[in-house]
């Protein structure tokens, strides 16, 4: 039995060893062309190749075959991210998308494009990156033209460039990329260079097909469970029902390791776990263990509470008092509400969510001779991993080695959550066995470890005129966002991502507060797609239709009215209902004779704008969804195709978390732990999803999440025109609508 706390041990060899590697050290074939994102940066160093995993500063790798190796700060999860990378820097390269190869990039200050740091996340890393990886193309380019000019004894000016070759028309002369990689790798990076005019694209702005669809349909497609390194051993582990509990006696420990194949048993922080020679051994055997379990101390960092449940939890964020911190004030909305011939009041909430990834955590550790840690993680954020692994293991960040997987699924999971990802577990198994440790957390763990988006609660009041235009809107948000959790709270200011999707509407409504009321949520709140959004736009989109109604106005109508100042909101309200071929909210009987209705709603998530529509109908007491309808705006697209997959991913996924999804908490433990208890939407309930995309030419917005926020709203507005009913709170599951269909 072994028991497992942080290491502090610090390796006296290699201490002062780069991990950087030289270019003389690794030349074993013809030069190729590296460049450092930062260009301009003086002379291009040249190396014949990269080894994965090392911190060698570049981006861009031409090879001798004229194939491009181009390393992404951002990691690729299914949003397509690499595709688009491959065509911004292809575009001004001249390199036909089809001929990169692209993989993640090491940990590194040169892949710090975010803000100044590092994550792949918000719908950030096109908008965040465009312009730099457009010149990062540009700079090779002009670089390939200098030094095929030199072998030609030409003037620059004589040469063009065709997809992978540099041509002298004069002449009829072609020099291919990998030709001159090397030679153009010694001279110096421009200071500046042009860019291509959007009328001479090739690639940007079109449906170039994803470079990973293929690995992923043949299975070639390597995610972190599928990983496999020499001399491994497979772990698996069981957590304290409790987040905050400790293992205490184990009373069968002797006879699970007489199991065959298993390796050893060891206590964690939190968590038992069993090392054995394959992991389903694995599993088996730390499922057997008899643990019994010690309560938290006083003061235990995140435990929760034994008596914990969500619906206390959510009934006290309902019960709170107060006006909160106020975060949008526009106007006089209290002297507005007071004066108003009506006023609108409503309550609306929503539950807590896991992430429900395809892929299940996991996490590879191995120690190497030299001292360095090695770890294959899937992640959003490396260098926040890198550093965070490297304390754990109690080295520097300089010793620890990060390969980020293809991701298995993306939504918020793979944030530095430390009480949610098996790497520190895995680090200290592999310190006590003294060998590479490949851990996978099973369904059930992951259901009882995951972090959850956070429970919402908005209050909502509206003012209207005799002639039933809202004058004023007051919201009070009630609990705790995930950026404050994660990042600091900064108290008596209001946590962005507590308010998002509420504050910041277009709508022109003279008099407006928006306000939250902190109240810290007992659980591992974090990162869930499209963040506040997802539930923020719900609250406010459907208490939109609420007022819309108490005054007499049709919702769509008003929405136009409010926007009437706002072109491109308009366009874009105009765009989708014309795609739905005109707006009609209902009921009305379709042509299979169902009675039906839809729903409109309007979100700003992440720079881009989006409109939705939802038709549903009612069946046997439930929602049917049959079609929705998104025209969405990012101002500029690179891949129409990927932003349609994208949309179509993201209706998945919020009409889930509408109709069904909810996180239940009893006794300070989660009531579901696997699909069996917490139901996603099946293949059958998915609607036909059509997509308009806008150009309005405003600056680049997000891609992977704006689809989202506005489907359940949609969604929610239609069915309470076929029930009559405003509905108030998620998942619609939850209601009973038998005798409602009409």
């Amino acid at each position: 039995m072994n028991d497992l706390t942080p290491i502090r041990h610090r390796p006296t060899h290699g201490e002062d060893r780069p991990l950087n590697i030289s270019r003389r050290g690794f030349l074993g074939g013809a030069a190729a062309l590296v460049l450092s994102v930062t260009v301009p940066v003086g002379r291009a160093r040249a190396q014949a190749a990269v080894v994965p995993g090392t911190r060698i500063p570049a981006f861009l790798e031409i090879r001798p075959d004229s194939t491009v190796l181009f390393r992404s700060a951002f990691i690729e999860g299914g949003q397509g991210i690499f595709t688009a990378m491959a065509q911004i820097v292809g575009e001004e390269l001249d390199v036909d998308p089809v001929n990169f190869v692209v993989e993640g990039a090491p940990p590194g200050p040169d892949y710090l494009l975010t803000g100044g740091g590092r994550f792949t996340g918000g719908s950030m890393s096109v908008r965040m990156s465009y312009e730099t990886m457009r010149r990062l193309g540009a700079s090779a380019r002009r670089m390939l033209l200098e030094a095929a000019a030199a072998r030609l004894g030409v003037a620059v000016s004589e040469l063009s460039t065709e997809p992978g070759r540099v041509v002298h028309a004069a002449t009829g002369r072609a020099i291919p990329y990998g030709e001159i990689a090397g030679a153009a790798a010694e001279l110096q990076v421009p200071d500046d260079v042009a860019l291509r005019v959007n009328a001479d694209f090739r690639w940007i702005g079109k449906p170039v097909p994803r470079l990973d669809a293929r690995d992923k349909s043949t299975g070639r497609a390597q995610y972190a469970i599928d990983l496999k390194i020499d001399g491994m051993l497979h772990a698996a582990v069981q957590h304290s029902p409790r987040l905050g509990g400790e293992p205490g006696m184990l009373a069968n420990e002797a006879e699970v390791l007489a199991r065959p194949g298993v390796h050893s048993v060891h206590r964690l922080p939190g968590a038992v776990a069993v090392v054995a020679d394959s992991w389903w051994r694995a599993r088996r055997a730390v499922e057997t263990l008899q643990v019994t379990w010690t309560e938290p101390t006083a003061g235990t960092p995140h435990a929760m509470p034994s008596d914990f449940s969500s619906e206390t939890h959510m009934a006290a964020l309902k019960a709170t008092p107060g006006e909160g911190v106020a975060f949008e004030t526009v106007g006089d909305p209290a002297g507005a509400l007071e004066g108003a011939a009506r006023v609108v009041e409503a309550a609306y909430d929503a539950p807590y969510l896991v992430h429900g990834q395809l892929e299940p955590p996991s996490a590879i550790a191995r120690w190497n001779e030299d001292g360095t840690l090695e770890l294959w993680i899937p992640n959003q954020a490396p260098e926040m991993f890198q550093a965070d692994a490297a304390k754990v293991a109690g080295i520097g960040p300089d010793k620890v080695i990060i390969h980020s997987p293809m991701l298995g699924g993306f939504f918020g999971r793979h944030f530095l959550y430390q009480t949610a990802n098996p790497y520190p577990q895995a680090i200290l198994l592999s310190k006590a066995v003294g060998r590479p440790v490949k851990l996978i957390w099973s369904r059930e763990e992951e259901f009882l470890r995951d972090t959850l988006r956070p429970m919402g609660a908005v209050r909502f009041r509206a003012g209207l005129d005799a002639a039933g235009l809202p004058v004023a809107l007051d919201a009070v948000a009630v609990g705790e966002g995930p950026t404050g959790r994660w990042f600091g709270r900064q108290p008596d200011k209001v946590d962005s991502s507590a308010v998002e999707g509420i504050a910041g509407k277009v709508y022109a409504i003279a008099n407006r507060r928006v306000g939250q009321i902190h109240v810290d949520d007992p659980a591992i709140i974090g990162f869930w797609r499209s963040v506040g959004h997802s539930m923020n736009d719900f609250f406010y989109e459907t208490f939109f239709d609420e007022m819309a109604d108490a005054g007499r106005q049709d919702p769509y109508g008003l929405r136009l009215r409010l926007l009437a100042d706002s072109r491109r909101h308009k366009n874009l309200l105009e765009a989708v209902a014309d795609l739905s071929g005109g707006w009609k909210r209902g009921p009305f009987a379709a042509e299979d004779g169902t009675r039906r209705a839809r729903g409109v709603a309007m979100a700003s998530p992440f720079g881009s704008e989006v409109a939705t529509i939802a038709e549903v109908s009612l069946r046997d007491g439930g929602v049917i969804v049959h079609d929705v309808w998104v025209a969405i705006d990012p101002g500029s697209i690179v891949n129409p195709a990927i932003i349609e997959a994208q949309v179509n991913s993201a209706v998945a996924l919020g009409l889930s978390s509408a109709l069904l999804e909810e996180v239940v908490y009893v006794d300070g433990m989660p009531q579901a732990r696997n699909f069996d208890g917490y139901p996603i939407l099946p293949p059958d309930r998915m609607p036909r999803v059509h997509v308009r995309i806008v150009e309005s030419g405003a600056p680049m917005g997000g891609i992977g999440e704006p689809g989202l926020p506005g489907v359940p709203p949609a969604v929610v507005n239609a069915a309470s025109v076929l029930t009559g009913q405003r509905i108030r709170s998620l998942p619609l599951s939850k209601l009973d609508l038998k005798g409602m269909e009409g």
